[in-house]
């Protein structure tokens, strides 16, 4: 917003602080409880910005909406019914998250077991926060812009005479602009109006109904018939860039080796006295009997 009182610039960066907290919540729990950290965790706080942020918009959406409805209400009246309409999307985005991620624990690979019991706590902390953490965020904001206040200084806006004479670099931080004209209160946003007066009116069409659900019928089919065509086990040359001497490795490998069949290792699990010839001998009667 250009704004200077409803530039909320201090509630984006507190959203994504919540999600950043959620993080270092998670993390420190299971790590307290002898999780171990894999390599594979660290992509887990960009997951959970994205659905930090998402649930920040929706949050946000949904205080707006009830301002507008609002106006003259107290605080509670207005935090109570943004609960309402934005706790039940965040829960659901939430539970189906963190379901996912811990059907994942059951999973053979450790690796794979510490990323989704990490991602999935990090889910639940970032749910945590978002409804404790950033609700009381809206509200001190909510506060900020009720005095009238800077959204960077946090000093009160208005025109003073006594200020006229002041540099511009001070008027746009305690006066509101450089001009002495008061801030003129804010319009409804373009892609609300966009929604609402045209996307939404489209979309409720019955013919435009009637298409939705076909396209989506048709998309179903698609993913159901793909599911059916999934093979177990992963392609090695996909985990290697398109340059990389790997690809060519495993082109040789199967054009050359694959009639062979899987290696067999044979692993010793106990000090061997490589020294005694007897020992030898019988790792190498061993080597022959797997050949």
């Amino acid at each position: 917003r250009l704004s200077c009182v409803r530039n909320n610039v201090w509630l984006a960066c507190c959203g994504v602080l919540s999600a950043g907290l959620a993080v270092l919540s998670s993390f420190g729990l299971m790590l307290f409880c002898g999780v171990p950290f894999v390599v594979t965790v660290a992509n887990a706080p960009f997951l959970i910005l994205g659905v930090g942020v998402d649930d920040m918009f929706i949050m946000i959406a949904s205080w707006e909406q009830s301002l507008r409805k609002r106006e003259k209400s107290d605080v509670k009246s207005l935090l109570a019914e943004t609960y309402a309409e934005a706790a039940l999307s965040v829960t659901i985005t939430t539970l189906t998250d963190v379901l996912a991620f811990f059907i994942g624990t059951w999973t053979a690979f450790p690796s794979v077991r510490s990323f989704c019991l990490y991602t999935g706590t990090a889910f639940v902390f970032c749910y945590i926060y978002t409804l404790t953490f950033f609700g009381g965020i809206l509200v001190l904001n909510h506060k900020r812009e009720q005095g009238n206040r800077h959204w960077l200084t946090c000093m009160p806006v208005g025109v003073d005479e006594d200020q006229a004479d002041k540099c511009c670099l001070y008027k746009a931080c305690c006066i509101g602009s450089c001009s002495r004209q008061s801030p003129q209160p804010e319009s409804e946003h373009p892609m609300s109006v966009f929604f609402k007066k045209y996307y939404g009116p489209f979309l409720t069409n019955k013919w435009v109904k009637l298409l939705v659900v076909l396209l989506y019928g048709a998309y179903l089919g698609g993913s159901i018939y793909g599911c059916t065509q999934i093979r177990e086990g992963i392609d090695l040359r996909n985990l290697a860039s398109d340059d990389s001497y790997v690809i060519l490795y495993y082109d040789d490998d199967d054009k050359y080796f694959s009639e062979y069949g899987p290696r067999v290792m044979v692993i010793v699990t106990e000090s061997v006295d490589y020294w005694n010839e007897t020992v030898r001998l019988g790792i190498e009667n061993c080597i022959q009997n797997f050949e």
